[in-house]
């Protein structure tokens, strides 16, 4: 505990790194002061009313990625998610797509363009997006709280929100620059974490005596410690160089590894597919007197039901297969290996090396897609033990990876930080490993 004290006030003898924490921090709380701010026309008042009688599990797990945003109808209301399914649909068609293969392979004016189309893409999407808003907002309970003419309201809402998200967007983009860590990961992680004190209270409130609720507490920092357990697992392939004489000198002819995480993808999985577990009910709401699609819709929105904890687990599992495949290149790992003269041992380079890493990749990525679908489906463990909704969903979900792992990459960055000026880092015995963003 000394050691990690130490390491606290080393944090603040490094003057770029304070600066960058302060920064960070700034933008931080410009982006939640931004996100109570109401939009153009909206009564905050009779929508916090009506807000509070409708629990739709949909909307709220939306609402818990934008800091309760979306249930205000704030300007930030669609948050970063824009940004993100741009993203994922720019990496998706770099598989597929050989104009988005071709960028990236260009280096850094590659990645320019592919940063360019990205926001481009958000743009259009948030603008998709905001319409579909608006229209929810002007029907049902949540039309009262609308004090101007609708057409001139919808008009509003689409150019406030397209440019909300893009000055998050940008808020992102500054932190990752100048701040410390991952801006966007940050963004969603802070909007995260608005939702834990309130969460915290009505669960203590909710309980039935002090030691259920430590209880509670306990079994979510286990699932904590064994989220990161697994995230950081990896399976190391020995890699051998062959030695190169350069004039006087010998180089390679060492030992090196080749980790293969057994969670080789990410939280990217359970963002995909509860992406596909909201279009049945978002369908349902086209058809608003059909009984037999709104019982569909409201199937597919109950996440502490059985049923839909089954289809969620199976989805994740098959979505952790293809993500994986995306994301990491068998194929390209053994060139590149092979153009820099190292291989595995008992291996041949070439085709040999590629066919045995996808068989291990295939390997534990088994034991990787099971420990997300039952992180998915954890939340709906912890309702039916009767533990609130608001509380249950840190349990874990895409939250609870999205907490675990923007911290572990912020701590790295700040130890790499700390290393770099010859201080120790938060742990002597093992460095803080893995750096991921989503």
């Amino acid at each position: 505990m000394a050691g990690f004290a130490e390491s606290i006030r080393n944090i603040w003898k490094v003057e770029e790194l304070r600066q960058r924490i302060f920064y960070t921090i700034l933008l931080l709380v410009v982006y939640r002061i931004g996100a109570q701010v109401t939009l153009p026309g909206v009564n905050a008042s009779i929508l916090a009313n009506v807000s509070s009688q409708n629990t739709n599990n949909l909307f709220g797990l939306l609402d818990l990625f934008v800091g309760g945003a979306f249930s205000q109808a704030g300007i930030f209301a669609l948050g970063i998610m824009p940004y993100i399914t741009a993203s994922i649909i720019i990496q998706l068609l770099g598989a597929v797509s050989p104009y988005f293969q071709k960028l990236q392979r260009e280096g850094e004016e590659g990645r320019r363009k592919i940063t360019q189309l990205t926001r481009y893409g958000t743009v259009l999407i948030t603008a998709v997006q905001s319409v579909g808003y608006a229209i929810n907002l002007l029907s049902g309970a949540t039309a009262e709280a609308i004090a101007i003419d609708s057409t001139f309201f919808m008009v509003t809402t689409v150019i406030v929100l397209t440019a909300g998200t893009v000055f998050v967007m940008w808020l992102g983009e500054r932190i990752t620059e100048s701040g410390i860590g991952n801006g966007i990961s940050l963004i969603i992680m802070i909007g995260i974490i608005a939702f834990l004190p309130q969460a915290l209270f009505n669960e203590f409130s909710n309980s039935a005596n002090f030691f259920i609720f430590l209880l509670e507490i306990g079994v979510l920092g286990a699932v904590i410690a064994f989220v990161i357990l697994v995230s950081q697992g990896t399976r190391r392939i020995p890699v051998q160089y062959a030695k190169r004489v350069v004039g006087r000198k010998v180089y390679g002819g060492t030992t090196q590894y080749l980790p293969i995480r057994v969670n080789a993808a990410g939280v990217m999985p359970i963002i995909f597919a509860q992406s596909i577990m909201f279009v049945p009910a978002t369908i349902a709401q086209f058809f608003p007197d059909s009984d037999g699609m709104q019982a569909f819709g409201a199937w597919f929105s109950d996440i502490s039901g059985w049923g839909y904890s089954i289809v969620f687990f199976f989805i994740c599992v098959f979505f952790t297969y293809f993500y994986t495949a995306i994301a990491v290149n068998p194929k390209e790992m053994a060139d590149t290996m092979k153009r820099q003269g190292g291989f595995i041992p008992g291996i041949r380079p070439g085709k040999q090396t590629s066919e045995f890493i996808d068989n291990i990749l295939t390997r534990i990525t088994l034991p990787g897609s099971v420990f997300l679908g039952f992180v998915a489906i954890l939340p709906a463990f912890a309702m039916q033990a009767g533990v609130i909704t608001d509380f249950a969903l840190f349990y874990g979900g895409t939250s609870l990876l999205i907490l675990v792992q923007v911290t572990l990459d912020t701590l790295q960055q700040i130890e790499s930080h700390l290393l770099m000026r010859h201080y120790d880092g938060f742990m002597k015995a093992g460095r803080v490993r893995g750096r991921r963003a989503f």
